[in-house]
């Protein structure tokens, strides 16, 4: 199995090369792992990310073990452009890099270099040969925020090999109970309930959330609904939202922002209301003597975000969110609006998302499957102030009440590293 593995690894690797040709991410993967010298230091903290969702979640982790631990140096790897491209120069880390391809010569080389005293990964991603040569190398291995569901391959007949890369992990802190279970069922009971650090990195960037230039200026105190994280499918019903509702105001944010889906977009929207946020400063009413009223009356009730990292701070300027990716694979973070105390709303592919589940049975969260439903939803929302204003509060105690994770997880590593 372990043959199958390293072939597959490395057509994995040929593919993305050949890919590089045509596909920007591909090509930033590749150019990417070439663009920055290992540095070799004495000691270090190691966190792993696959993209800047995980980052964003484990997060708090990194913060507080790089103040509990000034004399080490924090590496950070990234498996996706995601996540590197857009965290590559952050102040956390003393030097920030692509993972490279897990195979037996890098993780050897890699664990030489950078020297870590432990390593620390979030949610996801079991490479073998890293894996393998942390154990050999008695460097302990945490994952954060872990979650398991019976349908993944290490609690299936044919998943010995993947089964074999989890006993590697000294231990696992978990999200929910049933993930517990799972491990316990195939032998693994190194592992701590402690809850999702998202909780505690969403809370903590609503209580002293970043502003942003401009949309106080464009929000100009009108109500407004924010969709993150969209894709064409949830696009095309907002954009049927937008033509029925005037007197709201539309922010959203894709999921991708190529110049390409940028303007798939535009054009589904009314042009003549529409601005994207790269344009914005030309008509911030400081910047051109425009007083809030004439801002108001300009007609523009809809913008665009097109550039990334700026989602968790949108919310703050919004009573009601949309959460893309629910009409594909599955929605993305629910958790960022809900910090706000926004009602959330997102499509069918929710169910393996705890928190979407959580939020629904509190009625702070709504799954849709059409046009019809989100209107009606929204409209419920938007003239039920009484309802609102429940949906509102339950979403934001919902957040309040589950964090503390990232407590529960940094004491039991201190106390293991002792």
């Amino acid at each position: 199995m372990l043959l199958l593995y390293n072939v597959v690894i490395r057509l994995y690797y040929l593919a993305v090369l050949l890919a590089s040709g045509f596909n920007k991410k591909a090509k930033q993967w590749i150019a990417g792992r070439k663009e920055r010298a290992l540095i070799r230091f004495e000691e270090s903290i190691w966190f792993h990310f696959a993209s800047l969702g995980e980052f964003e979640q484990g997060r708090p982790v990194l913060e507080r073990m790089r103040d509990l631990h000034p004399a080490s140096k924090i590496v950070i790897t990234f498996f996706s452009p995601s996540g590197y491209e857009i965290r590559k120069n952050t102040p956390l880390a003393d030097a920030v890099y692509y993972l490279p391809l897990d195979t037996a010569k890098n993780a050897a080389g890699f664990l030489d270099t950078i020297q870590p005293k432990l390593a620390i990964f979030t949610k996801y991603e079991y490479w073998y040969h890293f894996f393998n040569e942390a154990r050999k190398r008695r460097i302990p291995i945490y994952v954060v925020s872990a979650i398991f569901r019976p349908e993944q391959a290490f609690f299936k007949w044919y998943g010995r090999f993947p089964r074999k890369i989890l006993g590697f992990v000294n231990w696992f802190f978990l999200q929910d109970e049933r993930s517990k279970q799972l491990l316990a069922g195939i032998g693994l009971e190194n592992a701590t309930v402690s809850g999702d650090t998202r909780f505690d990195r969403v809370w903590a960037n609503a209580q002293q959330p970043r502003s942003i230039s401009g949309l106080e200026a464009f929000k100009n105190g009108q109500r407004t609904f924010v969709a993150g994280s969209t894709w064409p499918e949830d696009e095309q019903l907002i954009a049927k939202l937008v033509a029925r509702h005037p007197d709201l105001k539309f922010i959203i944010a894709p999921h991708e922002i190529s110049e390409e889906k940028i303007n798939k977009l535009a054009h589904l929207l009314p042009a003549a209301q529409t601005i994207k946020y790269s344009e914005i400063s030309n008509l911030i009413p400081i910047a051109i003597g425009m007083s809030p009223d004439s801002y108001r009356d300009s007609n523009l009730n809809v913008l665009i975000i097109d550039n990334i990292g700026m989602l968790s701070s949108l919310y703050q300027y919004g009573e009601i969110a949309y959460i893309g990716g629910g009409f594909g694979a599955g929605i993305h973070n629910t958790l960022e609006a809900a910090a706000f105390g926004l009602p959330v709303i997102f499509g069918p592919n929710y169910r393996k998302f705890i928190e979407a589940n959580d939020l629904i049975a509190l009625k702070a969260g709504f799954s849709i499957t059409d046009g019809p439903d989100l209107e009606a939803i929204t409209v419920t929302l938007l003239n039920d102030s009484a309802f609102y204003a429940t949906s509102s509060k339950k979403a934001g105690d919902y957040v309040k009440e589950h964090i503390g994770a990232t407590g529960t997880i940094v004491e039991q590593i201190t106390n293991n590293e002792r």
